[in-house]
């Protein structure tokens, strides 16, 4: 007795008879089950019939996919595909036109189905169609079942492309390259192409000489949808099979003839289903193209390259006039030279090379900055001379900076990442603009120093200015800009302030999302780590800091110390020297009790900006605050070295006088630890051992020679 999982209720029907209502046991043999089917109809020889389903992909039902059937289906008792494929290939060789239309028609139709296909090509039905095509004595209606059957028989891959005589390429090539003949042909031979192609390089190199590139675009500027995506897909599948000296031909010629904006602007109208394919081949020829870039992206600099040094050098001599280096001393010149790699922003300063021979992004990066230095002098000169004569450690590095700036443009142009089969997120500025990656990247370099700028970056700022960077270039990106000029616009308009509004609106919209058991537990967090946060700008108070004294004459300023006492009742403060880093408290001479601090002024409203009205920098303004004393009469003015140190400082202030801190550093530090200490609360740590105390440091390796001396190099 079968058991009831076994069991499958399914209809069947026939043309021309009741369909019958039947339980399949899975468990019985196919043919069985057909044999029953026959003798309700009473039909004779069953062998010559299969089940097949009625709807949807009308596959044949096989032992291997009889599992998939479900209760309910709908089934059809039809010719079995050994009978069907004898009866098509005696019908395709019919001396009646009419017959071997319908055959070739109906084989089509059926060939999509993997077992009729292996009966057709297992009595070399599929050479009986390459003889059709290499006659061409079929009219194109015949023409074009011919080779759709073709097509779908090939798809299963059963049959090895690299079978085809080159006869039967030629002629498909000819459909293809012919102007007045069939849109139904030419559609399906630019898709058996497509397939040859991606098959083989040998079948690449045969497609590649009989089909020209101006045919293949010409078929981009016709009307029908269906020829300019198949014709597309071809170009593409040229392009990626191509070896690197044939695609570089196949660059030359789209560039040569302006082409690449032609396909974005004449296919960009595409609709439906169409449309999405199209977006697909965009993508790929965009990533195809810039994937060329990638030898030059994993290749490090060569130290002992001649050229490589001589393009370096290039750098430092455009960006500073010096003495001719003929007329130094050796010794000089490399000390002259090393210092203005320094000023160039080099790490190295002494064998710069090394700074690029990490990869990605390899020589790359030297590319850019070339490309950079020679396409826009003024620019990269006033780039490097304004940052190499700062003196306030807010210089922006040119040479690291730039060496960053080309590895993120890597990431989000996705150089060197093979073309995805299903992506479709092409930039529609690539198709507007020769030499994307450098053209970009003069763009965003001085994007970079704005930035850098508008944050009051240091050296230790770098990584956090880099991010900041990126969120502009993705984000101007994402809002799809379609020319060079139109992304310049965008991303300058994206200045910190923009992008601290965006994070802090896509912050909020977070939180409204969040589950309410996490917003609770984020409002019943928050006043402990104030509290952290208070304790510590009390406690950097209480370190001190060093302040220069203010002065309206141009002499070199003084210096003064300012700490908090350690019961925090005082604040004391007095002049010291510059060599003194941290002096002792007993050292101020002078103070003033916490208890009489009346109020805390900043910026503008600050006594010594005010007398000082029209002297004072935008830099000064922003790091200016003041505690006035004693009834307001008396003010103690402060100017910050940093703008870390005044959000620290004011905030501490602000706590010594009950207020509520008020900084952009306070408010990243609480956001920072908010998300940390959630992530931890909400951690699953069940059955999870968590160490008393931190794991043990390994101990240093017993000796360093597996670190290489590069100072050999240095020249």
């Amino acid at each position: 007795m079968p058991q009831q999982k076994d069991i499958v209720k399914i209809a069947i029907q026939m043309p021309g008879a009741y369909p019958q209502l039947i339980q399949l046991d899975q468990k019985k043999p196919l043919s069985a089950v057909i044999k029953e089917v026959c003798d309700g109809w009473n039909l004779p020889g069953p062998e010559n019939y299969a089940l097949q389903y009625a709807d949807g992909v009308q596959m044949y039902i096989t032992e291997s996919n009889r599992l998939d059937i479900k209760n309910g289906c709908i089934l059809r008792l039809t010719k079995a595909p050994g009978r069907c494929a004898e009866d098509l290939y005696k019908g395709i060789q019919s001396s009646d036109a009419g017959v071997r239309c319908d055959s070739l028609k109906e084989l089509a139709s059926v060939s999509t189905d993997v077992t009729f296909a292996q009966e057709f090509i297992s009595r070399d039905g599929h050479l009986l169609l390459v003889k059709i095509v290499e006659d061409c004595n079929e009219s194109n209606v015949i023409m074009t079942h011919t080779l759709t059957g073709f097509m779908e028989l090939m798809d299963h891959g059963i049959v090895s492309w690299e079978n085809l005589s080159s006869v039967f390429i030629k002629k498909i090539a000819s459909f293809v390259n012919a102007k007045p003949t069939d849109a139904s042909i030419q559609q399906v031979s630019l898709d058996i192409l497509e397939s040859m192609v991606l098959s083989s390089s040998n079948l690449f190199l045969q497609v590649k000489l009989e089909v020209t590139m101006e045919r293949l675009i010409a078929h981009l500027q016709v009307t029908n949808q269906q020829i300019q995506t198949k014709a597309m897909a071809l170009l593409m599948a040229l392009l990626q099979t191509a070896a690197d000296s044939d695609r570089q031909d196949m660059f030359a010629f789209l560039n040569k003839k302006n082409l690449r904006q032609y396909i974005y602007k004449n296919i960009i109208h595409s609709s439906g289903s169409v449309q999405d394919e199209m977006a697909h081949y965009l993508y790929v020829l965009q990533s195809v193209t810039l994937n060329h870039l990638e030898p030059r992206m994993r290749t490090p600099l060569d130290c002992y390259s001649q050229e490589q040094r001589d393009i370096l050098h290039g750098l430092r001599q455009a960006a500073f006039e010096t003495e001719s280096d003929n007329s130094l001393s050796h010794e000089r010149r490399r000390s002259l030279c090393a210092k203005e790699f320094k000023k160039l922003g080099f790490s190295n300063n002494s064998n710069p090379g090394q700074d690029l021979v990490r990869t990605p992004p390899g020589l790359l990066a030297l590319d850019t900055m070339y490309y950079f230095a020679a396409r826009y002098p003024d620019a990269y000169s006033r780039f490097v001379l304004e940052n190499s004569s700062r003196e306030d450690k807010h210089e922006c590095p040119f040479a690291r900076s730039s060496i960053q700036l080309t590895l993120i443009l890597c990431e989000i142009l996705r150089i060197g990442e093979p073309p995805s089969e299903t992506r479709s997120d092409y930039h529609p500025i690539f198709f507007s603009q020769d030499r994307l990656m450098e053209e970009l990247f003069c763009v965003c370099i001085q994007l970079l120093n704005k930035t850098w700028k508008e944050m009051r970056a240091t050296q230790e700022d770098f990584d956090k200015v880099m991010q900041v960077v990126r969120e502009q270039i993705t984000r101007t990106l994402s809002s799809k800009p379609t020319s060079l000029e139109l992304f310049k616009n965008k991303v300058n308009a994206l200045n910190y302030s923009e992008i601290l509004k965006l994070r802090q609106t896509e912050r909020l919209h977070q939180e409204e999302t969040l589950a309410p058991p996490v917003l609770e537990l984020k409002e019943r967090l928050k006043p402990e780590l104030l509290e952290l946060i208070r304790q510590q700008r009390l406690n950097r108070l209480c370190q001190g800091t060093m302040f220069k004294k203010i002065s309206s004459r141009r002499r070199q300023d003084k210096l003064w110390y300012c700490r908090l006492s350690p019961n925090h009742k005082m604040l004391h403060y007095g002049d010291v020297e510059e060599d003194l880093d941290n002096p002792p408290i007993e050292t101020l001479q002078e103070k003033i009790p916490v208890a009489d601090i009346k109020g805390l002024l900043m910026g503008k409203d600050c006594p010594h900006m005010k007398e000082n009205k029209g002297k004072q920098n935008k830099e000064a303004l922003d790091l200016a605050f003041s505690i006035t004393y004693d009834v307001e009469e008396y003010s103690l003015n402060f100017i910050a070295p940093s703008r870390t140190d005044f959000c620290l400082w004011t905030d501490g202030l602000s706590v010594l006088l009950g207020r509520e801190m008020s900084s952009e550093s306070m408010r990243s530090e609480l956001e920072i630890l908010l998300s940390m200490e959630i992530k931890l609360r909400l951690l699953d740590l069940e059955n999870v051992p968590i160490p008393d105390s931190a794991p043990v440091v390994p101990k240093p390796p017993s000796n360093y020679n597996f670190c290489y001396d590069f100072s050999q190099t240095e020249q």
